[in-house]
């Protein structure tokens, strides 16, 4: 049986983890939510779950399972109701199912809900160049900023020629929070 979600006086941030090479980092923007006073429960796109992030760690840091799939109706709600949402990374695929209503995954269903509610939601997409280009994400992004979305400048993928990959500003989802 799963045990109720802890109750916590903090401020309770969702963080929707999709499958992008960069969500390896995002324990870093965990710990970062917490310095800030923030609780932090962690969803996961389902192919996130395959190996993009170090689960364990997450679930450590958090001190909460990672949710990526419903709950049967009488489970007990794992994670308090969330006070804001970040999206990091942003994929092109959630992003695109998100501003058409496609709710077929729990993070997904879960950012349709943020938006219904109000809650407020703040995205670091991670999105290919070519795949930005395409009108359909564009036209993504204009609907979910009608919707109050904020976003931050797109990760811009590998550094030049090194190996190395550019860090990402994972704090910049949580200055984006705070500028509501």
């Amino acid at each position: 049986m799963t045990r109720p979600a802890p109750t916590t006086e903090k401020p309770f941030l969702y963080v929707v983890v999709c499958a992008a090479g960069a969500a390896d980092g995002v324990g870093e923007l965990i710990a970062e939510a917490r310095r800030r006073g923030w609780e932090v429960g962690v969803l996961a796109t389902p192919v996130a779950m395959g190996g993009f992030f170090d689960t364990e760690a997450v679930e450590a840091a958090t001190g909460r399972a990672i949710r990526s799939a419903w709950r049967r109706p009488a489970d007990p709600r794992p994670f308090p109701a969330p006070d804001a949402v970040v999206v990091a990374p942003a994929t092109f695929n959630t992003i695109n199912k998100w501003a058409a209503g496609l709710a077929d995954t729990l993070a997904v269903a879960t950012l349709c809900e943020a938006s219904g509610l109000g809650i407020p939601v703040a995205v670091l997409p991670c999105v290919a160049d070519a795949l930005a280009a395409h009108p359909a994400y564009r036209e993504s992004l204009t609907r979910l900023r009608g919707m109050g979305v904020r976003f931050a400048d797109p990760y811009a993928g590998p550094g030049p020629g090194d190996g190395r990959r550019r860090a990402i500003a994972w704090e910049r989802a949580l200055d984006l929070l705070e500028e509501r």
